[in-house]
């Protein structure tokens, strides 16, 4: 077939398709002078915790201070231990050495790739204890306070589990859910579907460009039930201010400024459209590897989810040659994440070795991201799935 250009993320469609009502956004902001704070940040606050069930929503300059800022909110502090998941952006953890606490990780479900309970119940049971202040981590006396699942690729992790474990041992949930807007999880204990960013102690969330809902720059925000929680993270984002000049407390700058919020009003209109045009789009690729018989592993969806697929991420095998047989027939991919946190020079004092989560290690080496936006064309991934058939097929035939 006629080769079809397709890049792994279009970001220039969208914003051609959407481009007056985002320059009347910007035009606002100029003729107010209303740049930080204000009428526009506020409307998106409320318009985004209503779209996430919650009650609160705090706009702030990043995923990465979303995630601080609630740990902090949380309590979280010097001589405290947090638990994550080796499989995920750097930033879920930096959020969490940054409160001065210190990062352990537990092992992904070989499915899902989010945490997997079974780990998280292990990881208390064998390598913790239990005193009069809580749970302890036997080891090094650390005091573990938190839960930080990664709602990763755009799938939620099994919260029913992972919240009845907390508590059990008395931990704050904190959702990361950086890569979730809009996913949902079927909860059995309260019989309905939850939205990511309802359910923890407090949500984080990145408006990176390139997510489901991408700012045109750097913005985040945590949604929250949790009133006080709401109050506390608005003082630390505005250098703790309580009220102008009047500091409760030590905080930062980390305001979602107003341009930044009214370009996410905007496209939060759109939101419901987009994730339902990824979630039509995993189904074809899904239907379209099934039918073609190719050796490769596909997401896995559990009954309980409704994925809003930020990302597609398939395993193949060597995936660099495969890799680069799709860059050289003009197709854009990614990973995500090349390389576990747990190898990563920044953590090696943290002393985990190779082997130590053997899932996150297995997949590293295998997962690829193939193209996902929601203007990809039937044209566009019908060349994708048969450009990757024809180079797995290949490579299978090459090593029989």
């Amino acid at each position: 077939m006629t080769p079809v250009k397709v890049p792994f993320l279009d970001l220039v469609k969208p914003h051609a398709e959407l481009e007056s009502e985002l320059v009347d956004a910007f035009r606002r902001a100029l003729h107010t002078a209303a740049f930080i704070g204000g009428a526009a940040v506020e409307s998106f606050e409320k318009d985004f915790a209503s779209y996430c069930h919650a009650k609160y929503c705090v706009g702030v300059a990043s995923g990465t201070d979303a995630l601080r800022f609630t740990l902090y909110a949380a309590g979280i502090k010097v001589g405290d231990a947090v638990i994550t998941v080796p499989n995920t952006f750097i930033a879920t953890a930096e959020a969490i050495s940054q409160t001065g606490a210190r990062p352990y990780f537990v092992d992904v479900h070989e499915s899902t790739y989010n945490m997997d309970p079974a780990k998280l119940r292990e990881f208390l049971e064998s390598k913790c204890t239990r005193d009069a202040q809580g749970v302890v981590r036997t080891q090094d006396g650390l005091q573990v306070r938190a839960v930080v699942p990664v709602h990763l690729y755009g799938q939620m992790a099994d919260m029913d589990a992972i919240m009845s474990i907390a508590e059990e041992f008395g931990l704050v949930v904190v959702e990361d859910a950086c890569q979730a807007h809009g996913a949902e999880y079927f909860s059995k204990k309260h019989n309905t579907w939850l939205r990511a960013g309802s359910i923890g102690f407090a949500a984080a969330f990145s408006f990176y460009p390139g997510k489901n809902l991408g700012a045109c720059g750097e913005a985040g925000a945590v949604t929250t039930n949790n009133e006080e929680a709401a109050g506390k993270m608005r003082m630390i984002r505005d250098h703790g201010q309580a009220k102008k000049y009047f500091h409760d407390i030590e905080g930062y700058n980390g305001r979602l400024d107003a341009i930044q919020a009214g370009i996410l009003g905007i496209k939060l209109k759109h939101l419901p459209d987009w994730n339902k045009r990824r979630q039509d789009l995993a189904r074809s690729y899904n239907e379209i590897f099934k039918s073609s018989d190719v050796t490769i592993t596909t997401p896995f969806e559990p009954s309980w989810s409704r994925a809003v697929y930020h990302l597609y991420v398939v395993q193949v095998d060597d995936r660099e040659s495969v890799q680069e047989g799709l860059s050289a027939a003009g197709i854009g991919t990614a990973i995500h994440y090349p390389v576990p946190l747990h190898e990563q020079k920044a953590y090696a004092a943290l002393g985990y070795q190779k082997g130590d989560f053997p899932v996150a290690e297995r997949i590293a080496p295998r997962i690829l991201s193939l193209p996902m936006f929601p203007q990809m064309t039937v044209e566009q991934q019908r060349y994708v799935t048969e450009k990757l058939a024809s180079l797995v097929v290949r490579h299978v035939a090459a090593f029989a």
